[in-house]
């Protein structure tokens, strides 16, 4: 069995978007018809975000932990009790593509870590678009680390401890314990998870909060010509090689 795990926190307006793409990729003809289970854990959810998993046929979880951390983590242990031997994770404001559950199972690695790129740039301007091209080029071996892109084992997830229960940077930071835990990581360029520009995410220190970090610099270097253009990772990359 394959476990998706998707935490959520008032997710109504975007959680059915992400389900449907999920059952899609779980309907992969090379999946040879394996089961795939997923669990939305919802986190302190006061809107129809749970009657939206339940009508996409995933298992509610409500969590109370009040960070992304231990939302991700409750749904991987949920995924593991039900039999996953695989578990895959992604974002309620994103929307995976057909082959993104055989792509990190097909990676050979213990675990897979994928890349995302923008599906609506929103007003956000051009040039910030390209800063975030321009640090981000799809190849294999890269260091990014996005919790709406990322696999791994169960045993793997076992041995290194788990997500922590933490409000940010807890995928940087399961991926530091994959590392130090001898785990083989497959950093891949595909399957690409498309995910929001929304400008008013749910976890801060977040995507959403770089990308607002990086248009204030684009404009700063725009208004005050301060020197080259140097963006930043949108979440602090892991360690290791």
């Amino acid at each position: 069995m394959i476990g998706v795990v998707v935490p959520a926190h008032n997710e109504e307006a975007l959680l059915g978007r992400c389900l449907a793409s999920v059952r899609v990729a779980a309907a992969d003809p090379r999946l040879a018809g394996e089961a795939v289970h997923v669990v939305v854990a919802l986190d302190r959810c006061n809107d129809r975000s749970a009657d939206i998993a339940a009508a996409h046929g995933a298992t509610g979880l409500v969590v109370c932990g009040g960070n992304v951390g231990s939302a991700r983590d409750a749904g991987m242990r949920a995924a593991i009790a039900a039999g996953a031997r695989w578990l895959a994770s992604t974002d309620a404001d994103s929307v995976v593509p057909p082959d993104w559950l055989w792509g990190q199972l097909a990676s050979g690695g213990d675990a897979f870590c994928g890349m995302v790129a923008v599906d609506d740039w929103l007003d956000y301007a051009c040039d910030v678009r390209d800063a975030h091209d321009h640090s981000h080029p799809r190849r294999d071996g890269h260091l990014h680390v996005h919790g709406a892109n990322l696999g791994l084992s169960a045993e793997a997830y076992h041995r290194c401890g788990g997500f922590p229960p933490i409000a940010a940077h807890e995928d940087v930071a399961l991926v530091d314990a994959l590392v130090a835990s001898g785990a083989r990581i497959a950093r891949c360029a595909a399957p690409v998870v498309l995910t929001s520009a929304r400008r008013s995410p749910r976890a801060r220190q977040g995507f959403g909060d770089y990308l607002r970090a990086l248009e204030a610099r684009v404009q700063s270097v725009a208004a005050f010509g301060s020197g080259e253009l140097r963006p930043v990772d949108p979440v602090p990359v892991a360690h290791g090689p």
